[in-house]
């Protein structure tokens, strides 16, 4: 069997989500908004993966609109309440190492005459809430900062952040990618004092094609895609029910684990560090204290893609960084300040609760292989 190590851009759908998506595909496939009873069966099945995410984050059903993703989520948050609050206040903040669907996002919003500030880490590789707070003003409208880096496994302090901006600049809205964070780490929508939060269905092991944005109540996000007034008005289209189908059940069948699985996630990364410090000229990229589902590494200056094509002819699949940019440095791990044979070397290792030590015996040999075997 493959061994499957790139599970942060993409996970395995679980039998619940499949389960869920087929039924509403083959079974309940009504139009959610068509006024007969096959219109009405699939929008319970949406109203109840609304609940179960709303439920997942202590929100309200009210406060979750579906998507097709986390991408359009991130759009979403950033243009829809850039234009609700950025007449007057034209300052957008985010960190340095965003998703690109974030930082080419905010590089559109610049180009249409708003300030966008990037907050680097600092020498020590972190980021610091207090060079967030020290470049708000009153001309800030949005705060944008992701809960796990989606590259590096990095933790951002996003809750102290969020707080701290919120009790000097209570009129600044504050969002949250909390892609690789979500049914991970815990995450609540209170605590972490976010008033936009995005989420992913495909990243939780449900079906690529859903994802939602969580908007507190009282902050206005004007829509990006209109016509139908579906998810109220905010999001125009007809919903995907099968995908969104999966994605609450996905959520639902995680959702009580979560803790579990983060210790086994973790017993699983000290596994693999323990296995790579047995191996010359690797480094490790992602610090200590990094979520323990992705591990960033470097191999002795082999660039990225001959070992990520050497591994897949041994069928282990792991990535050089983030899916979305296909292979193209996308900057993260010069901000982080991984650069030149060591970032052209870089190997994201991604993993779940269900991977076993196996595996990573398995990849750990073949890289062990790799380096002794490719020339550069």
């Amino acid at each position: 069997m493959p061994v499957y190590l790139d599970n942060a851009a993409t996970t395995r759908p679980c039998a619940q989500a499949v389960a869920a998506a087929v039924d509403a595909m083959t079974v309940n496939f009504g139009n959610p908004s068509s006024l007969h009873r096959a219109g009405l069966d699939a929008q319970l099945i949406v109203d109840k993966s609304r609940k179960i995410i709303a439920d997942s984050l202590g929100a309200a059903p009210d406060n979750i609109i579906f998507t097709s993703g986390a991408t359009e989520s991130n759009n979403l948050a950033l243009r829809g309440a850039s234009a609700a609050y950025g007449r007057k206040r034209r300052k957008i903040i985010i960190s340095a190492v965003e998703h690109a669907s974030v930082e080419e996002t905010v590089a559109a919003l610049e180009k249409n005459c708003f300030e966008i500030m990037r907050i680097s880490p600092r020498s020590d590789g972190r980021i610091y809430s207090e060079d967030f707070l020290g470049s708000c003003d009153e001309n800030t409208c949005l705060v944008s900062m992701m809960l796990v880096n989606n590259e590096t496994g990095y933790i951002l302090p996003v809750k102290e952040t969020f707080t701290a901006v919120k009790r000097r600049f209570p009129e600044i809205v504050t969002h949250c990618d909390c892609v690789q964070g979500y049914m991970k780490l815990p995450v609540r929508a209170n605590s972490l004092g976010a008033d936009l939060i995005s989420l992913s269905g495909h990243k939780i092991h449900g079906v690529k094609g859903a994802g939602a944005l969580y908007i507190k109540k009282g902050i206005r996000v004007l829509p990006v895609v209109t016509g139908g007034k579906q998810e109220k008005g905010i999001r125009s289209g007809t919903e995907s029910v099968p995908m969104i189908a999966a994605f609450g059940a996905a959520a639902e069948a995680l959702t009580d684990d979560i803790g579990q699985r983060f210790e086994r996630a973790n017993e699983l990364k000290k596994y693999l560090l323990g296995k790579l410090s047995d191996i010359e000229n690797v480094a490790v990229n992602s610090p200590e204290d990094c979520s323990p589902y992705i591990i960033n590494i470097s191999a002795a200056g082999k660039r990225s893609e001959i070992m990520l094509h050497f591994l897949e002819s041994k069928e282990i699949y792991v990535s050089s960084g983030s899916a979305c940019s296909k292979g193209a440095q996308s900057g993260v791990l010069e901000q982080f300040g991984i650069r030149g044979k060591r970032a052209d070397s870089a190997l994201r290792i991604s993993i779940t609760a269900e991977t076993t030590e196996t595996e990573l015996d398995l990849f750990a040999s073949a890289l062990r292989e790799g380096l002794e075997k490719i020339r550069g």
